[in-house]
This record gives C-alpha cells, sequence and structure tokens, in this order.
C-alpha cells in the first residue's frame, strides 16, 4: 500500500492530500487506540499480574498488615445472604473471605480472565469448604457476571490493571442491582512514600473521573486503611 501511495505517478498534489488523510487516520487511531493509555485521564494502564508467580503476592503472609483486608470488608457492611462479585479474584483471596461475609446463604462470584488463577481458586475454596463461591471465567471486555444481581462488586487492586476499563465498567454496572455498589481498592498515588509503582496507584481524582464518565457516582470515600482508598461507587442517578 505504502509504494501505491508514493508512486511516482501521482501528483505533487494527489500524493499530499493521500498524504493528509493517512495521517488524519493515524491521529484518529492514536487517540482511539494508544495501548496501555486511559483515553480520558491519559493513566498508564498497569501490566496484569499474572498466574505463575503472582500468586506469592496475593497470599503473602504480611498482606493482612500491609492491606488490612478485614478492615476494608468491615467498612462495607456486608450482610448476610448478598450475592457478590470479586472480579479479578486471582487465587480467591478475597473471594473466600467476602464468602464468610454473606454466609451460606449468600453467593460470591470469584472472576478472572486466567483460566490457572480459576483453577486455584476452586482449590482454595474446596479446601475451605467455601461451597457458596462461584468460580467465573470473564474477558478483558466482560466479567461475564449474571445481570441486574449483584449486591457488591469488589476490585480489589485490580481496576488499575483493566486493558478495557470502559467496556468492563459498563459490564460491572449491569450487573448491579439498582441499589448495588461497585468498591475499588486502590493504592494511594497521592503518597509517594507508599511502595508500589506508579501505574499500580490511583488517585481519588483518577477514579471519579474515569468512572463517573461510565454511569457511576463516587459516593465515598475511606481511608481507614493503611496503604490503600476504599472507593465507593453507586449507579449515577440513584
Amino acid at each position: 500500500m505504502a509504494s501505491q501511495v508514493y508512486s511516482p505517478s501521482l501528483t505533487v498534489a494527489v500524493r499530499y492530500r493521500v498524504l493528509i488523510v493517512i495521517l488524519a487516520c493515524a491521529a484518529g487511531l492514536w487517540a482511539f487506540q494508544t495501548p496501555g493509555v486511559h483515553p480520558i485521564t491519559g493513566r498508564q494502564i498497569a501490566g496484569v499480574c499474572g498466574a505463575g508467580g503472582c500468586e506469592t503476592w496475593l497470599e503473602r503472609p504480611e498482606r493482612e498488615q500491609e492491606e488490612n483486608p478485614e478492615g476494608a470488608l468491615d467498612a462495607l457492611n456486608l450482610k448476610a445472604g448478598m450475592t457478590v462479585a470479586d472480579v479479578g479474584a486471582g487465587t480467591g483471596y478475597m473471594s473466600l473471605k467476602l464468602a464468610k461475609r454473606v454466609g451460606p446463604g449468600g453467593k460470591v462470584y470469584a472472576e478472572d480472565v486466567q483460566p490457572e488463577m480459576l483453577q486455584r481458586v476452586r482449590a482454595n475454596a474446596a479446601k475451605a469448604k467455601a461451597s457458596n463461591v462461584v468460580a467465573v471465567q470473564g474477558s478483558y471486555t466482560d466479567p461475564m457476571l449474571p445481570k441486574g444481581q449483584m449486591d457488591l462488586v469488589l476490585l480489589a487492586d485490580v481496576y488499575h490493571e483493566f486493558s478495557e476499563p470502559q467496556k468492563m465498567l459498563r459490564g460491572i454496572r449491569e450487573s448491579l442491582k439498582p441499589d448495588g455498589r461497585l468498591v475499588l481498592l486502590e493504592y494511594r498515588k497521592e503518597d509517594p512514600k507508599i511502595p508500589i509503582r506508579e501505574e499500580h496507584k490511583m488517585t481519588v481524582a483518577e477514579v471519579k473521573t474515569e468512572l463517573e464518565a461510565e454511569g457511576f457516582h463516587l459516593a465515598q470515600v475511606i481511608e481507614t486503611l493503611p496503604r490503600q482508598h476504599i472507593l465507593i461507587l453507586t449507579k449515577a442517578g440513584r
């Protein structure tokens, strides 16, 4: 195609017009398809914490002290019988904690895009006798959750890794009940002393800008954790 565009048989004027069209198209593609950059905030999207190494990080003993996950769940006022989802569940570390909170009458959808992680979820749930945990194979654009059934969807250190954040948020929004909540746990980018790579942190402003553009309302920010924001969002208009 390039040899045809720049053929000597084309007049200078024609070549110039073709070049302008090509540059305009390229600019449009750059604006909408730049890999690894959020199209609204320009935030660098982090790489996925993958199977074959990430398991150790997710289940490190010091996580209890560094993140206080039980404290995070305490702040969410979870009740027995709720239907909740742990999107980007990894090994099921948070899924099992959620399962205890909602009890045998509730249900936890543990979603991940990596089959190897879902194998770990199933194995860990079986070991813990958590029969209310259901492993869900999602995609990079859709969490594949039942529509309109979630009381709460949790993204624990996950949202900043979404390669298609807008599409994922639309799927999550569809999965929530009218009064359902979306909760993000994200390391504070505002604090340079927190020893996490910059692209694995988020500011409150970034979350508000990105998620409110997709039909959510940032209803509450809780700052009781050692290193993370607790960001609670509802469907806009409620």
